[in-house]
């Protein structure tokens, strides 16, 4: 039997998951409960050290990768124990290379198939789903990621909770972080701000488990009636213009609830013959999404049951609908989906909202055949029956009454199929008084003797007016049919376009143009109001092509054969010909997916625009928690060489010790300077400051220069720039900037007695400089990190700085229309390759601003 799964959630690192998860296993142990501690992580905490004990502990196994040594779970010890209980820490832990699984979570699976109970922790922010919601708020990303179906698979999840205060004072006295990294993590990770969003987010995350929970319990009892945990607001759409009105009255109840929902349902009749409008439900989906709602479409002939049953299906509390626009005669011959509805909701709160087309009455097409065909129609029928009555006249003596009502009755089909309903109805009557005036005795009047020949006329009536009706609804409705699958196809047509990655704006203009054999389509829109010159007339009304496609644009509605109107600020103009009044619709509908698509290339283009900006902001953010640890050391090694030397004992340094503390605090004031020199250029390149000017520079010339600069000689480096490469394309400056900060990296990483190599080499238009070193190796991953901008990567040596050189230097290259990318060296190290164009490749120089 497989085991179950115990989750510990927290909002934060220090929340006390992994004290709670130890808590348990103390009282289950004290209930006799065989229980081993597969995996914990103290951290050096000393509180959860000492919930360790008395609990026993499956060794952890000890693997080496790359020259260190790990611990991780030792995952068949732990099944070979085979305890009833195993704690295993932090859910979401990447394994050692080399290890069983890639992931911890997949080490506790082999664990719960062996039928092994697992109690575990995990924090908000290593959910999949919600990784980057975290990077965005705490400017931190999470390499750790779990995917979420593992989480909502637990058999119990329980929230750890603690306030912000509360957690920022543990970390204060210690109980957390190591003294001399608490400033540094209250400033950044764990700001108040930043621990309230984790934690709401963690809540809100909880919920929807639980919502998960509830369902499937209800479902398993087969409960059907409304529990309200949780306000939910479902609002009934028929696709009519009352639509909007409704959903913006069910927002404003949801909202009365915070945290409630919002649904949106239009119920389709099983023939898909609805007469809602695809603009209108165009317009009601798009606003539905706006407000945070839900827009759904539900299949059903009984639309009230199939309302109910989406709102019972959902647990929904409340159901909004609009009053009837059916007119006072309808309604006496049936109540109408709102007053069913209200009848049948049970424990729902029904709102009925009036709306300014209550009681207008739903536009009906009398006929659903042509106009020629109904006047042909009613030719036949005030012609075809005279001459009828006239044939039959001179067969009275052969044909009986009843024979004469049944020819009668099949003139009436046959104008009933030429011209429907209303034809055959004047058909039906005419005949009726012909049978009466010429056969019906006493002949040439209107009166009739015998009671069974009123009773046979009568019913001659009703069959032709059933028979009328049922030839003109079965013609409506195989009109209405094609036509459904035209516009079905046509918006298949159009949505497969778009979902193929096709820009979706001209997609959908020449899609209707292609569709309807147009001439040109165009989408006008409204410029902004400007204010007029006092004295002066309003101008006419001025329209701007927002997007066109065919031939010559339409510059004003008035110039197109049709207009689709799709608000006060946009038009669909239409060239070539004029469209029948059925295909409205879909016309209406491909309006409002235009307008819905203009609105977001919009929204594209002002992100695209202020995309430089954001990078330059995010760039800043990352400097500050980057460079603030690096900036603390510098002041504190310059103010101790600076104290010491005030010390009023300080004659006992000998000569060559004051040198000393002179040099060391010269060398900290010049690295300071360094420092805040590059983070007043670091935001330039990306945001569009830095203007450069490129030239043809030969690398022979910029190497040395790069060497003065550095400060040093050609000790430890060897350079191999052969003859025959060409001049780049670059800044002269620039690229000196960047060589420097790239032998300074290598030097830094190149151990005593190894030299760093700088070499050069032509490939297809384009010269590489490759700076090589021969220090420890980079995984790859951390390689793509290093060069990702902004990309600030601590350097673990003695001198403790932050490497703010290859993050600059990156921009650097890419705003010299160059690049840098980085590969492992044979034997172990790192070359960065700096990647410019070839002089010869490009007649002139160039003078470029930003061309990144």
């Amino acid at each position: 039997m497989r085991g179950t799964l115990r989750i510990y959630l927290g909002a934060a690192p220090g929340v006390g998951k992994t004290y709670a998860m130890l808590g348990e296993g103390h009282r289950r142990r004290e209930r006799g409960t065989d229980l081993v501690v597969g995996y914990v992580d103290c951290h050096g905490r000393p509180r959860t050290l000492e919930m360790l004990d008395d609990l026993e502990v499956v060794p952890s196994k000890t693997m080496t990768y790359r020259g260190a040594t790990f611990t991780e779970m030792d995952t068949d010890a732990v099944i070979a124990r085979a305890p009833r209980v195993a704690l295993v820490d932090e859910l979401a832990h990447t394994n050692i290379p080399g290890s069983r699984h890639e992931k911890r979570w997949q080490d506790i699976e082999d664990l719960l198939d062996a039928g092994i109970d697992v109690i575990s922790t995990v924090n908000i922010q290593h959910l999949e789903s919600l990784n980057d919601v975290v990077e965005q708020i705490t400017g931190i990303p999470q390499r750790e990621t779990v995917p979420d179906e593992v989480v909502r698979r637990a058999d119990q999840v329980e929230l750890v909770d603690m306030t912000p205060e509360a957690l920022r004072r543990r970390m204060a006295h210690g109980n957390v972080y190591p003294p001399e990294t608490v400033g540094a993590a209250l400033g950044n990770y764990f700001r108040a701000g930043n621990l309230t969003a984790l934690r709401e987010l963690a809540m809100l995350w909880l919920a929807d488990k639980v919502d998960d929970q509830l369902d499937r319990y209800r479902a398993d009892h087969h409960i059907t009636g409304t529990w309200e945990a949780r306000e939910r607001v479902v609002v009934g759409l028929t696709g009519g213009p009352e639509g909007e009105t409704l959903i913006r009255r069910a927002a404003r109840i949801a909202d009365r609830s915070r945290g409630a929902d919002l649904f949106a349902v239009h119920i389709t009749p099983s023939d898909g013959l609805a007469g809602a409008s695809p603009a209108h439900l165009a317009r009601q989906r798009a606003l539905v999404e706006s407000l945070g709602g839900t827009f759904h479409h539900v299949v059903g002939d009984d639309v009230p049951g199939a309302l109910l049953d989406f709102a019972r299906g959902i647990n929904a509390t409340q159901l909004v609908m609009g009053a009837s626009r059916r007119g006072r005669v309808a309604q006496i011959f049936s109540r109408g989906v709102g007053v069913e509805v209200t009848a049948r909701s049970g424990s729902i709160d029904v709102h009925m909202v009036t709306h300014e087309a209550t009681k207008q009455g739903r536009a009906q097409q009398l006929s659903a055949l042509t106009r020629r065909r109904r006047a042909a129609g009613f030719v036949i029928a005030v012609v075809g029956m005279p001459l009828l009555s006239v044939v039959l006249a001179n067969l009275r003596g052969q044909l009986s009454l009843p024979s004469d009502i049944l020819i009668f009755l099949i003139g009436v089909v046959g104008v009933a199929l030429v011209g429907g309903l209303w034809p055959a109805l004047v058909a039906a009557l005419l005949g009726s008084a012909l049978l009466n005036y010429y056969f019906t005795p006493p002949l040439y009047t209107f009166t009739i003797a015998e009671a069974q020949n009123a009773l046979a006329l009568l019913v001659y009536v009703l069959i032709a007016i059933a028979v009328s009706t049922v030839v003109d609804l079965a013609a409506r409705r195989t009109r209405e049919a094609a036509q459904a699958s035209a516009n079905a196809a046509v918006l298949a047509n159009l949505s497969g376009s778009v979902l193929r990655g096709e820009k979706a704006l001209p997609v959908i203009l020449e899609r209707l143009r292609e569709t309807y054999a147009l001439t040109t389509v165009t989408l006008l829109e409204r410029p902004p109001d400007t204010p007029l010159t006092p004295g002066r007339q309003q101008e006419p009304e001025r329209w701007r092509v927002a997007d066109t496609v065919g031939g010559e644009p339409c510059t004003s509605p008035d110039e197109g054969d049709m207009v689709v109107a799709v608000d006060d600020d946009l038009t669909l103009v239409l060239c070539g010909r004029t469209l029948p009044a059925a295909d409205r619709q879909v016309l209406e509908a491909f309006a409002a997916q235009a307008a819905v698509a203009l609105r977001q290339q919009r929204l594209k283009d002002e992100a695209e625009q202020v995309r430089p900006l954001a990078e330059a902001d995010r760039m800043r953010t990352a400097l500050l928690g980057a460079v603030g640890q690096d900036l603390r050391l510098r002041v504190a090694a310059a103010d101790t060489a600076i104290e010491r030397l005030r010390n009023t004992d300080a004659n006992h340094y000998s000569k060559e010790n004051g040198t000393e503390l002179l040099d060391s605090a010269v060398l900290t004031l010049k690295r300071l300077d360094h420092l805040a020199a590059t983070l007043l250029e670091m935001s330039r390149p990306r945001a569009g400051a830095l203007g450069t000017v490129v030239e043809p520079v030969e690398l022979g010339d910029v190497v040395p220069r790069a060497f003065d600069a550095l400060g040093v000689g050609a000790d430890g480096i060897r350079v191999d720039i052969p003859d025959e490469v060409p001049a780049v394309l670059a800044d002269p400056g620039l690229l000196e900037h960047v060589i420097v900060d790239l032998i300074t990296h290598a030097l830094r990483r190149t151990p005593p007695g190894q030299d760093v190599r700088v070499t050069a080499l032509t490939c297809s238009g384009t010269v590489e400089l490759h700076i090589v070193d021969h220090g420890p190796n980079t995984p790859s991953d951390d390689q793509r990190d290093l060069m990702s901008f902004p990309s600030f990567q601590p350097v673990h040596n003695d001198d403790h700085r932050v490497d703010l050189g290859l993050a600059l230097s990156e921009s650097l290259a890419v705003a010299m229309g160059g690049s840098i990318t980085s590969e492992d060296t044979p034997g172990g190290g790192v070359t960065m390759i700096v990647t410019l164009p070839a002089a010869e490749t490009t007649t002139a120089a160039t003078d470029l601003e930003d061309p990144a």
